[in-house]
């Protein structure tokens, strides 16, 4: 007896997690419905910035360029004390991923309308529903039914899918209907974030500002198209109720030196730092994807991009189980990944935490203002290195000296038609072998072959410029990057996911992971 499907797969919320979900799966030709309880966008700001890595995301799916209009690009970072102290700076670097400038500031809103748009061009595959409230979940060996409620007239409706994606944020009701737990602490300090139209420049307004002190530390960060934002932490004895109006907030920021001729107060809001994990991710047929998984303070600039990553891991994966390219345990590599990196954005979010609220011990704050010894070009800070897996569908050792969980570098190539593009451009979406002026199917045994062959994998030679290329699947390494990239890390070839991380190399064996 065949199944019958409404669609492939439920998205529960449709905020920023959801339409990325929604725009990788209708991108690999799988259908989606979005139940959306709200009708319209939130337009409080939240997330403030998105790096090369977002970026890269983005051009993947074919939006990077739409929503690049309406973002400004991000100068550098600074934790500085009242008195002027600067007690840590992070400057932005080139990006190895094709990604110019490496960071940018964003306005929230602005930005999930510009997504939603380009979703729209996949009416055929995407069934949004706003005003449409989940309210119960039935999962069995064959699929999910979703009952959802219309929140204007209280009408239910039942839908059947293959999987569920729950991205319905912190509160997550999802969760709830899975009876997962959120393990973790919410740190009872209120904070009030500030939200204004900018009337004239001040200095260093493009620089991220961490005003660092142990009484009033305040995050104080320029938003695109003629935004800027201060958050501070609400002191003993008061409450929300005494900042109720723009009239009680105006002293926050005359404190800061801000006054009525730099901005006008556009709106203000209050919440609380989370730092919080679901104990498990998957239940059943049903995965749980950003907040709806993990919460963590904002000081790492990385909880809504860490959920937006989420759901396009899942994406790619959940449309080769369903296309059935990929066998149904490739699934069990969402979390074993995406955990791994949302916990150490959290951690890494915690410790710049401690910096502006000046938690650091005399020594730590000593080794900040200390430049670093070693190499003449010293690791990236973590909050700017690329990024890397640690666990996961990957083969050979994975540490500081491997090729193996590293995302591979973007440079500009050409193909054997003399085409320039970006290289993601050019590799499309699939598996692919890179070899560094060599097929990289020569190294491969025959069982090596087949396997790779039955992913669909391609084989490309990556030539230097100053060569001939030999055959019609091959690049030309125009910026000269990726060979040696590879021969930093001794390998002749790598073998890529559809994600751009490299999941195998000759060093450690070119095999397909187990």
């Amino acid at each position: 007896m065949n199944e019958k499907y409404d669609a492939d797969v439920a998205i529960v919320g449709y905020g920023p997690s959801g339409v990325i979900a929604a725009l990788t799966l209708a991108k690999h030709g799988i259908s989606a419905v979005a139940f959306e309880r709200d009708r319209d966008i939130y337009q409080r700001a939240r997330a403030v910035t998105v790096n090369d890595w977002t970026m890269r995301i983005f051009q993947n799916l074919g939006v990077d360029e739409a929503v690049k209009k309406d973002m400004d690009p991000q100068r550098a970072l600074r934790w500085q004390t009242y008195d002027g102290v600067e007690l840590l700076r992070i400057d932005h670097p080139p990006s190895t991923l094709g990604i110019k400038p490496r960071f940018f500031n964003i306005y929230q809103p602005t930005m999930e309308a510009k997504l939603r748009e380009c979703a729209a061009r996949y009416d055929r595959l995407l069934d949004v529903r706003y005003g449409s409230e989940m309210v119960a979940l039935e999962q069995d060996d064959a699929g999910v039914t979703v009952t959802a409620k219309d929140t204007a007239t209280g009408e239910t409706s039942s839908t059947r899918v293959r999987y569920v994606l729950g991205c319905d944020g912190g509160s997550s009701p999802t969760r709830g209907q899975l009876g997962v737990e959120l393990l973790g602490d919410t740190i009872d300090v209120m904070w009030i974030v500030i939200d204004c139209r900018v009337k004239r420049w001040w200095p260093d307004r493009n620089l991220l500002t961490f005003w660092s002190d142990k009484k009033r530390p305040v995050v104080d960060i320029s938003l695109s198209q003629g935004n800027h934002r201060w958050e501070l932490p609400l002191q003993p004895g008061e409450s929300e109720a005494a900042f109720a109006t723009n009239e009680q907030v105006w002293p926050l920021l005359n404190a800061l030196g801000v006054t009525e001729d730099d901005v006008e107060i556009h709106q203000h809001a209050f919440y609380r730092h989370h730092t919080r994990m679901a104990d498990t991710w998957r239940v059943g047929r049903t995965f749980l994807v950003g907040d709806a998984a993990h919460l963590m303070p904002p000081w790492a600039g990385a909880g809504m991009q860490t959920g937006m990553r989420d759901a396009y891991d899942i994406g790619w994966k959940l449309a080769g189980v369903i296309k059935g390219e990929l066998d149904e345990s490739f699934l069990d590599t969402y979390e074993a990944e995406r955990r791994p990196n949302a916990a150490m954005y959290t951690n890494l979010a915690v410790e710049l935490g401690r910096i502006i609220k000046q938690e650091l011990s005399e020594e730590e704050q000593a080794d900040l203002a200390t430049p670093p010894e070693g190499p003449e070009n010293p690791p990236e800070p973590p909050l700017i290195a690329p990024p890397f897996l640690v666990a996961g569908w990957l083969r050979g050792p994975i540490d500081e000296s491997s090729i193996v969980g590293r995302m591979v570098p973007q440079p500009e190539v050409g193909d054997t038609r003399g085409v320039i593009a970006r290289l993601d451009d050019l590799l499309g979406d699939g598996f692919v072998l890179l070899g560094d002026d060599v097929d990289p199917a020569s190294l491969l045994s025959p069982q090596e072959k087949a396997a790779w062959d039955a992913l669909g994998a391609r084989y490309i030679a990556v030539r230097p410029q100053d060569k001939h290329t030999q055959g019609p699947d091959e690049l030309v390494d125009l910026d000269e990057v990726l060979g040696p990239w590879l021969r930093r890390f001794g390998a002749r070839a790598v073998a890529v996911r559809p994600d751009k991380f490299v999941a195998a190399a000759d060093v450690s064996g070119l095999g397909v992971p187990a």
